[in-house]
């Protein structure tokens, strides 16, 4: 009967128990995942669909009564945030997004971030610092960038991104090429009570050093962002946590 369990388990309860495991904070192996970790919360992302999470992202034109229970992806009209989970090890949420719409260059600080395409296509910009303090656990407001992606395109068809709190990108904007949706996985989740509030930047790409842009942070959110909740309408989730890895 518990095979049988484990087998029926929905993709987005699984991902749930995966990060569970993993991030938790009385986990063993706390800290940065290993790459056995990465590549299993990976095979899971990869596998999951709109559907999975409650969305209809198939682009049909649906009234709101015939979406069978589905958010419908593709009518969004400002980036629509569908919050699915979240503790203090981790959280689970749906960032929806109009074409055209973008979120402006940020930061995740201290955080690993998976994040997953389900449907349509976005363009990201990212950076790390060139300078930061492995010993430093406050985020930095100014300074000299490498860029990790310009303008690079992702899809449902591409593999899952993972940036690290010092690498891979850590620093980002996210522009929808097309209606799109993307599954964000955040440990830990944002917190300003322990220091883990979003800061926003503008860069200044250096001619001089191709690659590199200095970075300055904003004050507050930008005037032009604008993101809306709703709610989370895919397979409930059991906190009952599986430690199986099916």
């Amino acid at each position: 009967m518990a095979a049988m369990a484990a087998i029926e388990r929905s993709k987005v309860q699984r991902l749930y128990d995966a990060c569970g495991i993993i991030f938790s904070s009385s986990s063993p192996t706390k800290g940065l995942p290993t790459l056995w970790q990465l590549r299993w919360l990976q095979t899971i992302l990869d596998a999951m669909e709109p559907i999975d999470v409650g969305i209809d992202g198939s682009g049909e034109e649906r009234s709101q009564e015939g979406s069978h229970g589905l958010i419908l992806g593709h009518a969004v009209r400002e980036i629509t945030y569908v919050h699915i989970h979240e503790c203090q090890d981790f959280s689970i949420g749906v960032f929806c997004f109009p074409a055209g719409a973008r979120l402006p260059l940020h930061d995740h600080p201290n955080m690993v971030v998976l994040t997953k395409v389900l449907y349509g296509s976005i363009s990201v910009q990212s950076y790390d610092w060139v300078d930061d303090s492995p010993s430093s656990n406050n985020p930095r407001r100014s300074g000299l960038a490498r860029s990790v992606a310009d303008g690079c395109t992702l899809q449902s068809s591409s593999k899952v991104s993972v940036l690290f709190p010092k690498r891979g990108g850590n620093i980002h904007s996210i522009t929808a090429l097309s209606p799109c949706a993307i599954l964000d996985v955040l440990a830990p989740p944002y917190s300003e009570q322990q220091g883990r509030s979003s800061s926003y930047y503008v860069s200044t790409p250096l001619p001089s050093l191709p690659g590199f842009s200095i970075l300055e942070e904003i004050t507050g959110v930008p005037d032009d962002l604008h993101v809306v909740g709703a709610t989370y309408l895919g397979p409930e989730l059991s906190f009952d946590l599986d430690t199986s890895v099916n």
